[in-house]
């Protein structure tokens, strides 16, 4: 079923490319029973998922390099102008939500309901217009915050109790993953260029350009998710996922489980590099630790 709250299809929407069992904790019975059929941003309360044999990390659903209009690609980032502006300004609502959640979570060792929500939802709007920029979907977001149905981007991101002391050093674990994340996004961008023209041209994304972006944008939104204490998983599978060793088998979408090439992960190296020659300076995505920036007019819209 659609997840309002993180604005993507279920598993019949555009973006899913298998069943709903791909995730481990809906494959049972017992799993779908404690889930009650919601994830977080639902009608009514929000249960806490089953444990899992696998370590569930926020998955980003994404459909495959398909066709894209040249016209939308042209014009892709004056087109999500509109897009930033709103993101600024959730992005401040963020980070004062963040900050009440940060204390919250320390007492309680979840963040509230209305807390995950809104963080989720937010994230998830990020996701929807931040996979656009990238050119990774030709389809314009919607300008949803808890009700994107249909959208074939999806971030999502459930409920748990997390650890008190992880909690309260947040912000020093974080620093590993913040710097790869940062890196990686400044590399895209500082390349930003190239990608656009192959992708005016060719009319759609090439395969490994496409895993390797989806995979960029991953490792961002999961230290994003992390740095807000929407999951206790430490950001990881930054080359992709190994299905059936670390990972669930089947595949939910063309980005779930993410397999990446032998070129795709030679791209995600190149994007480290340029972003370590380019020393952050083309970066659209600023630190995970200001929260209130990753959103701005030129963190997913580009600069």
């Amino acid at each position: 079923t659609a997840d309002p709250a993180h604005g993507g299809p279920g598993a019949g929407g555009p973006g899913a490319g298998g069943p709903s069992g791909a995730d481990p904790a809906r494959a049972s019975p017992a799993g779908r029973a404690a889930l009650g059929g919601r994830a977080a941003g639902g009608q009514g309360a929000v249960p806490y998922p089953p444990e899992s044999a696998f370590e569930w990390l926020p998955p980003l659903d994404l459909p495959g390099p398909g066709r894209q209009r040249r016209w939308t690609v042209l014009l892709r980032l004056p087109l999500l102008l509109p897009h930033a502006v709103v993101l600024f300004f959730l992005s401040l609502a963020a980070f004062f939500t963040a900050i009440a959640g940060w204390f919250a979570a320390l007492v309680l060792g979840r963040l509230p309901e209305p807390v995950f929500r809104y963080l989720a939802a937010y994230l998830a709007y990020e996701a929807r217009v931040g996979a656009s920029a990238m050119l990774l979907v030709d389809r314009y977001p919607p300008f949803a915050l808890f009700r994107a149905t249909g959208y074939e981007v999806r971030f999502e991101n459930r409920p748990t109790h997390l650890n008190r002391l992880a909690v309260l050093f947040r912000i020093v674990l974080i620093i590993p993953a913040w710097i790869i994340a940062s890196l990686v996004m400044s590399g895209w961008w500082t390349l930003g260029l190239l990608w656009w023209l192959i992708t005016l041209v060719l009319g759609r994304m090439p395969l490994a350009l496409h895993g390797a972006s989806a995979a960029a944008l991953r490792y961002h939104l999961r230290a994003s998710a992390y740095w807000l204490l929407l999951t206790p998983a430490y950001p990881k599978r930054f080359f992709g996922d190994e299905p059936g060793v670390t990972d669930p088998v089947e595949r939910y979408s063309a980005t779930r489980p993410l397999l990446l090439s032998r070129g795709g992960k030679w791209l995600l190296v190149l994007f480290l590099v340029a972003g370590v020659v380019g020393g952050g300076r083309g970066s659209t995505y600023t630190s995970p630790h200001e929260e209130t920036d990753t959103a701005r007019p030129g963190s997913t819209a580009g600069r």
